[in-house]
């Protein structure tokens, strides 16, 4: 059995103070309890004002301008990038490409690497839990170029089949995509292990990491992955905010993305030449504000510590598993062992159609997501249409758990009346 973990979690009551959309209450007055942070995380205080900070204050153009308001704003443009290659341990800023999300990030390898790598006959190996961000824009690049595509299978209790992995990669494909933490599932998969048996199979490695980045600490060297995507939103940056890890070498031997002002050295009518990395991949004005979020919002997780962020999510979610499973009719999905799952709980109840538990659960002020958490090949593996998913993070507590069992044996009852 798992204790309660009031005592470990004193010191995060605090935390929740922080984020000031977790302060209100309904018209019953209840808090609200955001079990959705798997979608998009709540935003502290200190992101709020650094992008309010950036817009009173320094609001300007960047890179280009000499005056000191465009210098200044570049600076805290690029001190968020320096920022977010240290959360990774990236071993130079230039490896970090700001983006707006993780979508955009997966997109600018496929339409720049992909295009230049892959060619007809050749094999991307994907899995079965893969988010649609992680499978589509690979589609579109097979259906370009005659490519073909494989995904590994997942066990019964949502893990990667490993052994399945090794015959695809005993194939010799050319990339391996794969997410590092489940968004559906919450499966924690072996992404060092994963990114070392890609090369020695040869194969280039993009590793989701929409899921991982903002829950535990992520070290891309340690991985040694060539790419790694993730999301500002997902992690207490402002939306519109991301970034994508590359390996320089790959990202200088890279086309740019789109074409425009800031990724170019010189221009004639025709033909140009272009800026070295990272600008060469972010042509236009950027969302400089949200830049300066996001690294704010890396601050604010670095002043806590990645490991006690994860560690408290782990305490969290044990604590909701072994309450969970209390409640009839209820069946979990994913890895039964603790150290295998992240922060994330996908369930059904009984007969209920995950869509009522969720506007139930909306009754009581408890934020959850329904749907097939754009995973449909997983959902079809699973023989299932839906599922209701809960996710936790820095500012949860056992409060909220308590909050999702009491709402769900509410919609028991309601459905059995």
């Amino acid at each position: 059995m798992v204790s309660s973990v009031t005592e470990k979690t004193r010191d995060w009551l605090k935390i929740r103070d922080d984020f000031p959309i977790l302060n209100s209450v309904d018209a019953r007055g209840q808090r609200l309890a955001f079990l959705d942070s798997a979608a998009s995380s709540q935003k502290p205080e200190s992101v709020i004002a650094a992008v309010d900070c950036y817009y009173r204050e320094t609001n300007a153009n960047i890179h280009r301008g000499v005056y000191d308001l465009s210098e200044r704003a570049t600076a805290q443009y690029e001190a968020a990038r320096h920022m977010v290659a240290d959360f990774v341990n990236a071993a130079s800023a230039r490896e970090i490409v700001f983006v707006r999300n993780t979508t955009e990030a997966i997109n600018l390898v496929a339409q720049t690497w992909g295009r230049r790598n892959i060619a007809a006959g050749d094999l991307i190996v994907v899995t079965t839990m893969d988010h649609h961000s992680n499978l589509v824009p690979w589609q579109l690049l097979a259906d370009e170029k005659g490519a073909r595509i494989e995904a590994v299978r997942i066990t019964d209790d949502g893990r990667l089949d490993m052994s399945h992995l090794g015959e695809l990669l005993a194939m010799g494909p050319q990339l391996v995509a794969f997410p590092h933490v489940s968004n559906s599932l919450g499966t924690i998969n072996p992404a060092a292990e994963i990114v070392r048996m890609a090369h020695d199979a040869g194969a280039v490695t993009v590793v989701d990491g929409a899921q991982s980045v903002p829950h535990m600490p992520v070290d891309v060297r340690e991985l040694d992955t060539d790419f790694l995507a993730f999301s500002g939103h997902k992690m207490l940056g402002p939306m519109g905010s991301g970034a994508l890890y590359g390996k320089l070498a790959l990202l200088e031997d890279m086309p740019p993305f789109m074409g425009g002002g800031g990724m170019i050295r010189k221009v004639s009518i025709e033909r140009s030449t272009f800026a070295d990395v990272p600008a060469r991949f972010e042509a236009g004005t950027p969302s400089v504000a949200d830049a300066v979020g996001l690294g704010a919002a890396v601050e604010y997780l670095q002043q806590i510590g990645m490991a006690e962020v994860g560690e408290h999510e782990h305490n969290l979610t044990q604590l909701a598993v072994e309450r969970l499973q209390g409640i009839p009719e209820l069946r979990l999905y994913g890895p039964e062992k603790p150290g295998l799952r992240g922060g994330t709980l996908s369930f059904t109840l009984g007969d209920i159609h995950p869509h009522d538990v969720a506007a139930i659960l909306n009754e009581e002020n408890v934020a959850v997501r329904a749907g097939h958490h754009c995973c449909q090949p997983l959902m079809d593996r699973l023989g299932l249409v839906a599922t209701t998913r809960a996710s936790f993070y820095v500012y949860n507590d056992e409060d909220d758990v308590d909050r999702l069992v009491s709402g769900l044996r509410r919609a028991q009852a309601i459905f059995a009346a």
